[in-house]
């Protein structure tokens, strides 16, 4: 790995702790340079083209089935119906685990290999807008797309079709082999779309089994739409909560609107709640003026430099395409390159995500509400948990005169991180360069996912996987099935042949 001096690790803490992130260039990771996965796996790839009718109706049974975590729509049956898929697959043993929420699903196939892999998996979904659909996002329809023939339907892409494409793949090996490479721990929950907070509750029944594992892999959509491939070698954490306002000692009402006109000699609880909004952050909402919100951020570290500098070129030639898919005309203070790409991996985040209360609807209604609420979250890096962002937030606006705003924790869970150098990660970048493929390797995502569960055990993590799917948490999400003639984006049968190669890879990583 490139080594770092001390001068340039004193450098990326100078710039963590002031809220922005300044990497000194260096030569970076090149993924192409690990060697490429190479066995072959014939009658296997033959099977899984032989079934792909059957393999696809797998992805059609699951998502036609609704899971709908934060309104409990449906929940009971997913769990189930992944319990029986994992019978049918052959695991021996199979339970649903109680939870204080939603109950998770474990599953422990013993192939009697030396090596054993853990496979995270969510079965629970976004809620859905119908109205805002090109299909009935349950209907679980193919549909002709710029891009190919699709399956368009609400958890194609996130998560149900690149797990069900898992235990496809998994069902051909054994259909042709009689077992699989290596044992199989599948651990699900199904509340991952409310911030995993009982995930915690079931991975600790198992802790002890889960700490074996080579690693634990999370199946993805790992190609944007033009193919290029990606993986990320960890997440940031996050504390999602709710500020709420409401009739004060000093005025406003407390249990029911008034009419405005009392605002003459009235509080409104809607403008102490903007304020205090407005006392989070600087003007233009992109600087986070909490005290010591930045100061438990630990540096990068050497390898993240190093597997940052390695991600820089490929970053600069997509993020304007990144820009005009979301329809974001540009980053914050026009930043491009390595400084938005930093910002992007390593940066902390302080979000609203809604305001609600008084009146909305048509016409006028003029009333001065007694409660207003905000939903917020903060994105966290490594050195930040979220018992500490928050409490640093209650201490602040205690100090500037808010002490009447009720802040509620929702969720939350720390960052994780996986090194590149660990066999198992290895054994994914082999298996994408046996493709022709080398993965974009990132540091990690943006986004947040309960992965601390399994790095705080000790264990490698790694998203991965070919693939595109879009529209995530949106109307009219797909995975593509059938690409274009051409296009490099990978078809469900090379995505499931990618899946074979890797447990097989993966059971021969030193």
């Amino acid at each position: 790995m490139k080594q770092l001096t001390l001068t340039i690790v004193a450098a990326l803490w100078a710039g963590v702790a002031c809220g922005a992130v300044d990497i000194p260039s260096a030569k970076g990771f090149d993924a192409s340079e690990v060697p490429a996965y190479g066995g072959e796996h014939t009658r296997i790839y033959a099977h899984v083209d032989a079934h792909q009718a059957g393999h696809l109706e797998n992805l059609k049974r699951w998502v036609r089935q609704p899971s709908v975590s934060a309104q409990n729509i449906g929940i009971e049956e997913m769990a189930n119906l992944l319990a029986s898929d994992l019978t049918d697959l052959g695991f021996a043993e199979v339970a649903l685990v109680p939870t204080e929420g939603h109950p998770g699903v474990w599953g422990y196939y013993d192939a009697g290999a030396d090596k054993t892999l853990a496979v995270y998996m969510m079965y629970d979904v976004q809620p859905v807008e119908p109205q805002d659909w090109q299909v009935p996002p349950f209907e679980g329809a193919m549909v002709d797309h710029e891009l190919g023939r699709v399956l368009m339907a609400r958890a194609a892409t996130n998560q149900k079709g690149p797990q069900r494409a898992l235990l496809n793949a998994m069902s051909s090996i054994r259909a042709v082999t009689g077992t699989l490479p290596v044992n199989v721990m599948v651990i699900a929950e199904g509340e991952e779309e409310l911030g995993s907070p009982h995930f915690p509750q079931i991975v600790a029944k198992y802790a002890e089994r889960l700490r074996r594992a080579a690693g634990v892999f999370f199946p993805s959509m790992g190609q944007t739409r033009t193919g290029d491939v990606g993986m990320r070698l960890g997440v940031k954490g996050i504390v999602y909560f709710e500020l709420e306002a409401t009739g004060a000692k000093s005025g406003g009402p407390r249990s029911a609107e008034i009419h405005s006109s009392l605002k003459a000699i009235s509080d409104a609880p809607a403008w102490r709640l903007i304020h205090a909004l407005a006392s989070l952050t600087t003007p233009d909402g992109n600087s986070i003026t909490v005290p010591h919100y930045y100061d438990a951020i630990r540096p990068p570290s050497e390898e993240e430099a190093w597997v940052f500098n390695g991600a820089v070129e490929r970053w600069k030639k997509t993020e304007s395409d990144m820009r005009n898919s979301l329809d974001v005309s540009r980053w914050i203070d026009g930043m491009e390159g390595r400084e938005s790409l930093a910002s992007y991996l390593f940066g902390t985040t302080l979000n609203i995500d809604g305001i609600w209360g008084g009146y909305s609807g048509p016409g006028t209604k003029t009333i001065l509400p007694h409660k207003v609420t905000a939903k917020l979250d903060s994105r966290l890096v490594p050195g930040q948990t979220p018992d500490q962002a928050l409490g640093l937030i209650r201490a602040h606006l205690d100090e500037n005169g808010f002490g009447d705003i009720a802040v509620r924790k929702l969720a939350g869970y720390s960052p994780a991180q996986t090194s590149v150098d660990a066999p198992f990660v290895r054994a994914a970048i082999g298996t994408f360069n046996k493709y022709g493929e080398p993965p974009l390797v990132s540091v990690r995502s943006a986004g947040s996912a309960p992965y601390f569960v399994f790095t705080d055990l000790g264990l490698p993590m790694v998203s991965a996987g070919m693939g595109h799917g879009s529209g995530a948490h949106a109307p009219n999400e797909f995975i593509v099935i059938e690409p274009k003639p051409g296009s490099r984006i990978a078809s469900l049968a090379k995505i499931e042949k990618f899946y074979v190669d890797m447990l097989y890879a993966l059971a021969q990583a030193q």
